[in-house]
């Protein structure tokens, strides 16, 4: 009986192999200037004036209006499920993003506060476009913000001591 047991498991688990489970994030490959390119149309998305920010509303592309939403839709990391795209603390996880070191960055890479604290630093992400000066202290940056909506600046989240801001790179992000 132990055999025969055995023998199902391993048929089962062969059979099995590369099925996609519940928990598997099916997204499409973007490459760094697509994801960038489609960053920069939210600035104009609204007839001709950025989207505006809002946590319970969802663009017509069908993206919800807030940074995580933003980043999902700029890199193409589905809108279904969860709807919207994923929240800024999924963002953080290995399910979308890897750690990388702030001399690694590269356009198209994040910089990302998962942690739940009220305060100026209270969850957000950002999407890395270029360092501004040669010694890595500003750089530019696609974000989508409280008050202003969908903007293109200079920042410095994630350089500062202590930063709760840490430097991701998205996995489904290619060239």
């Amino acid at each position: 009986m132990k055999l025969i047991s055995a023998v199902v498991a391993a048929f089962l688990a062969f059979a099995l192999a590369g099925v996609p489970t519940a928990a598997a994030v099916q997204v499409e490959q973007v490459t760094r200037a697509e994801l960038l390119s489609r960053a920069s149309t939210w600035l104009t998305a609204n007839n001709g004036d950025r989207v505006p920010y809002s946590m319970e509303k969802y663009w017509t592309d069908g993206y919800r209006q807030d940074c995580s939403g933003f980043v999902s839709m700029a890199a193409e990391l589905g809108k279904e499920d969860p709807r919207g795209g994923p929240n800024t603390e999924l963002l953080a996880t290995d399910r979308y993003t890897t750690p990388v070191a702030i001399a690694d960055l590269m356009p198209g890479d994040l910089f990302i506060d998962p942690v739940d604290e009220p305060g100026e630093d209270f969850r957000h992400v950002v999407i890395f476009e270029r360092w501004t000066k040669p010694d890595r202290s500003e750089y530019l940056a696609f974000e989508q913000r409280g008050g202003v909506g969908t903007d293109h600046r200079l920042l410095t989240y994630g350089l500062e001591p202590n930063s709760k801001y840490r430097p991701v790179r998205l996995k489904n992000v290619v060239g």
